[in-house]
């Protein structure tokens, strides 16, 4: 029997609500990320019924998972119930389900709860971290795409810090004050400076027999600048602001091997450490079921310009895991939150208007500008044609991320933390919950 039949001990009465309701219009809607509640927030109130599913119950904000993962915030206060999202909500139902297939010529698909109908499907996904085919860095270095993972990433950082303490083997202790970043972007970017401030802030007060002369942060970018996507001049002040604390940069450099003791780079460098954090590519997360004429490079489902999947009627892709191509975006909308915020609010419309028989609008993407934080008083903007750094830059960063959080008691959480930081330069949050298993690569429950 299915364990969410089982969980539940209704099978019979679960697997009858799996069926569309005659006479409204169905929309399911896979990924309860930016794209996926916005788009359902959007048909509040609507001649439609609107069902999410996703493998959690909660939506998290994934631009301060690297905060999580250096002990910054809590995992807590970024992620929020979906169901508490949608409570006034009457045209809205969630289940907790994976997605397996999708069956476009029934008009259902497949997840682990049983085959679920539809009129209209939206698939909302997202995006995982791209190792590029590369089974060995897949395997021994950290991605940061989620919760648990941000959670490893703290718990074996800080694990290394303790082993680092007692070691008596130089060579040994080197490795495990390596840091390297991989990966020249806002990921890697707001990663390698926050590594850098625990060296130079924070080091030597939890681990007072260990010196930040010991510990060195590297970040590897394979494009001849960091924050490619931004503006030069964004580009050269970020690049700056990190050298000045201390995080050596190799550009056009890529990762040959990681076997868990050496990185080797391609420009010659070898560098014998214990922790690599992946922040080099991303790819769309496609469920089974689509043809390979659907998918674009980047594992991202190709649309039209109203979202449409290539060869369907009644299958849309939003957020991360679209590629919406058209003359004005050639590679697609760009993966950040205000690409997947913005065009699940504008399909909204659009299935509306194919609802009722009307003629359909197509998206247009408006630049808001784009952050990257480095550290404390250390950030860039581009907004418009403004191009800024320093602390204009950090406290817009700061003010536009807290905004965009879901929950008061989220922001809240988070100002707190921030204050914490601000006034002491240290956290709270530096806690080893559970241990990172470096043969296994998995999470295990804190001993007793």
């Amino acid at each position: 029997m299915n364990r969410f039949y089982t969980y539940f001990g209704q099978g019979k009465h679960r697997s009858m609500e799996l069926k569309k309701t005659a006479g409204r219009p169905r929309i399911v809607i896979i990924g309860g990320g930016f794209a996926g509640i916005n788009l359902a927030k959007k048909l509040k109130d609507k001649p439609v019924d609107v069902l999410l599913l996703d493998k959690h119950n909660y939506h998290t904000f994934q631009p301060l998972l690297y905060q999580v993962a250096m002990g910054q915030i809590e995992a807590d206060s970024i992620a929020f119930p979906l169901r508490r999202i949608f409570t006034s909500q009457k045209n809205f139902n969630f289940y907790l389900a994976d997605v397996q297939k999708i069956n476009a010529e029934k008009n259902t698909l497949t997840a682990n709860i049983g085959d679920i109908e539809y009129d209209y499907l939206v698939i909302a996904t997202g995006a995982n971290t791209n190792f590029f085919g590369n089974q060995q860095i897949a395997h021994y270095t950290m991605p940061m795409k989620n919760i648990g993972e941000a959670l490893n990433i703290r718990s074996f950082m800080l694990q290394n810090f303790e082993k680092a303490v007692i070691t008596n083997d130089p060579a040994e202790k080197a490795a495990l004050l390596n840091f390297v970043v991989v990966g020249g972007g806002p990921t890697g970017v707001e990663l390698s400076g926050a590594l850098a401030e625990m060296r130079n802030l924070v080091l030597d007060k939890d681990y007072p027999t260990l010196s930040k002369d010991d510990m060195h942060v590297y970040l590897v970018e394979g494009k001849p600048v960091v924050l490619g996507a931004m503006s030069a001049a964004s580009a050269d002040a970020a690049k700056k602001a990190l050298t000045n604390m201390g995080v050596e940069i190799r550009n056009s450099a890529h990762v040959q091997s990681y076997d868990g003791q050496e990185l080797r780079i391609d420009d010659g460098t070898v560098i014998k450490t214990r922790n690599v954090f992946w922040a080099a590519g991303v790819m769309g997360e496609v469920p089974d079921g689509l043809p390979t004429e659907s998918i674009f490079r980047g594992n991202r489902i190709l649309t039209d310009d109203i979202s449409r999947v290539t060869g369907y009627q009644n299958v849309f892709a939003i957020g991360d895991v679209a590629a919406m191509v058209t003359p004005e975006t050639p590679n697609g909308i760009p993966g950040m939150a205000q690409g997947a915020i913005q065009t699940g609010q504008h399909l909204a419309k659009n299935l509306l208007h194919l609802i009722n028989g009307e003629n359909t609008e197509p998206f247009k993407y408006y630049d808001k500008g784009s952050l990257a934080t480095i550290g404390q008083y250390k950030a860039v903007a581009d907004i418009w044609k403004l191009h800024f750094h320093g602390y204009p830059a950090w406290f817009l960063w700061m003010f536009v991320h807290l905004m965009s959080l879901v929950g008061f008691s989220n922001k809240l959480s988070v100002l707190a933390s921030w204050a914490v930081k601000y006034f002491t330069q240290n956290t709270d949050n530096r806690l080893i919950v559970r241990f990172f298993n470096a043969e296994t690569r998995m999470a295990e429950p804190e001993t007793k």
